[in-house]
């Protein structure tokens, strides 16, 4: 699904990045790269040898994918592609997101609508299939609303999905969009009911008078059906439009965070949320920052840290105070003076926060870079990663055409050794934290061929360009790979760009 998100911003030309908005909106805050190495064979990531598996696309409109139908219709992958250049922005991906096994996969998107694929099973004479994904579910996530006593349009655009493990043979998840989050069931059915006493075949309720004999109700097979159903409704808890939902590790609450607060739900109560951080002044005039991200510990269900748009990150221990107010641990950078430019306060906004899979490093994703912090030391990140540092001397045109409000999301691989975030032209950057190599690729449509081995790409600065270069001069800003996953156990990835959706896979995986 190629999706070019447009940012979520301030009007720039009328409204300071931290005033408000129209609508009780507010905006986020709101080594130049050398010649891209191979990754390492140690880090278990190949040896930066990633091939295409498939190439996949949102289906343009729901209500054309009964769950009736036959099976083959459902597997939209190579077959579907083709020349979708009248995808709307409602097909446009904003998140996309491994369950814990990382046999499913879902995506979301600006129209409101949820994608589940499902890896293809490995068989042996089809040993070239594995790792491939087709549509397992799609449903209607969100609709659009509009708060008359606000005066507020609510749109249907799914922000964050987040999987529950699972626990029978259903599947959880939580999807939501800038007010309201639900929690869905998908489940699967292959067998219906027949033989019903008070009911006909068509399921109208029969005359008891004409009943002369009682029949035992039987389970016959039928075709396989998804159904996705949804079980709770969070609402009408957020002024501001919800940027973060997480699962806590105790499986019993969740959070969900916005522009302003953070509040803490339990699955079962939908009609009342503790809210456990709350950094709005008395005085909006007064507001000097924002809530960017939130995300629960991994392993201690009391820890949870969030970011905000100065650039600062901090840890919240639920045992210190119901009110989170004052935080446990403080992380911040010290700004190098030699790089202070206008643009300085925008660019160090924190898109994206994400604790490693261990518990001890949180990683934050800026404008410009990736910082991985020690959860032991607050003063300055333990590593700081370039993700395209060449558009440092870009940022006055980044800034009219506002492309320096995006948000751009980042990753772990399963055992915390390599990260990965997107970047412009639907480049995506990864970096082994061992070697630290680093290496660019590309996910577009003429590279789509499957099995394809992709090529590392290079920027070039400045002076000559070599054959296998592109000029910083000649990025498409418009392409922007804001959304990846990557598989919890293997060296799986999932590269959102536009209305398609890039799975890769290592070469020797």
């Amino acid at each position: 699904m190629l999706l070019s998100l447009p940012a979520l911003h301030l009007q720039t030309s009328e409204y300071h990045p931290l005033l408000q908005l129209p609508h009780g909106r507010l905006g986020p805050w709101c080594s130049p790269t050398g010649s891209p190495a191979p990754l390492s064979c140690e880090t278990g990531c190949g040896e930066g040898s990633w091939i295409l598996v498939c190439r996949l696309l949102v289906p343009t409109q729901v209500s054309l994918l009964s769950m009736e139908e036959d099976i083959d219709t459902r597997k939209i992958n190579n077959s579907f592609l083709r020349d979708h250049s009248y995808a709307t922005e409602a097909d446009i991906i904003s998140t996309v997101e491994f369950n814990h096994t990382g046999e499913l996969l879902a995506t979301g998107d600006k129209g409101g609508r949820v994608v589940i694929f499902q890896r293809e099973q490995e068989s042996k004479n089809q040993v070239h299939r594995r790792g491939e994904y087709n549509v397992y579910s799609t449903f209607q996530s969100h609709e659009p609303e509009f708060d008359y006593l606000k005066s507020l349009e609510i749109e249907e655009k799914i922000n964050k999905i987040r999987w529950l493990p699972q626990q029978n043979a259903a599947y959880f998840l939580l999807s939501t969009n800038d007010k309201t989050v639900k929690l869905w069931k998908v489940s699967e059915r292959d067998k219906r009911p027949e033989g019903y006493n008070l009911k006909d075949e068509e399921g109208r309720l029969r005359d008891p008078a004409t009943i002369t004999t009682l029949r035992v109700p039987v389970l016959r097979p039928m075709d396989l059906m998804v159904e996705a159903t949804p079980r709770r409704v969070f609402a009408n808890a957020h002024t501001y439009h919800i940027n973060s939902i997480s699962v806590n590790s105790d499986y019993e609450t969740y959070m969900s965070a916005d522009d302003l607060r953070i509040n803490l739900w339990n699955f079962e109560i939908t009609n009342q949320s503790f809210n456990i951080v709350d950094i709005k002044p008395a005085n909006m005039e007064e507001l000097t920052e924002v809530i960017t991200a939130a995300e629960f510990h991994p392993h201690h269900c009391n820890t949870f840290v969030y970011s905000s748009s100065k650039g600062t990150i901090r840890l919240c221990d639920m045992r210190a105070s119901a009110l989170c107010d004052r935080h446990t641990k403080f992380f911040e950078e010290p700004e190098d003076p030699s790089n202070r430019s206008f643009f300085s306060e925008i660019i160090s906004s924190i898109s994206d926060v994400k604790f490693s899979h261990s518990g001890r490093y949180i990683m934050t994703r800026d404008y410009l870079t990736v910082k991985v912090w020690d959860l032991n030391m607050e003063n300055r990140p333990i590593e700081t990663y370039q993700v395209h540092d060449y558009l440092r001397s870009k940022l006055c045109s980044l800034y009219e055409n506002d492309c320096i409000f995006d948000k751009f999301e980042c990753v772990w691989n399963g055992s915390d050794s390599v990260i990965m975030t997107g970047s412009y032209n639907n480049f995506f950057r990864m970096f082994d934290r061992n070697t630290k190599r680093d290496v660019t690729l590309e996910a577009s449509r003429e590279n789509s061929k499957p099995r394809a081995i992709l090529k590392p790409r290079k920027v070039c600065v400045g002076g000559k360009r070599r054959k296998d270069e592109i000029s910083v001069d000649s990025l498409d800003f418009s392409k922007k790979i804001l959304h990846t996953a990557w598989h919890p156990s293997e060296n799986i990835i999932a590269v959102a760009a536009t209305n398609n959706l890039y799975i890769f896979q290592d070469k020797v995986n």
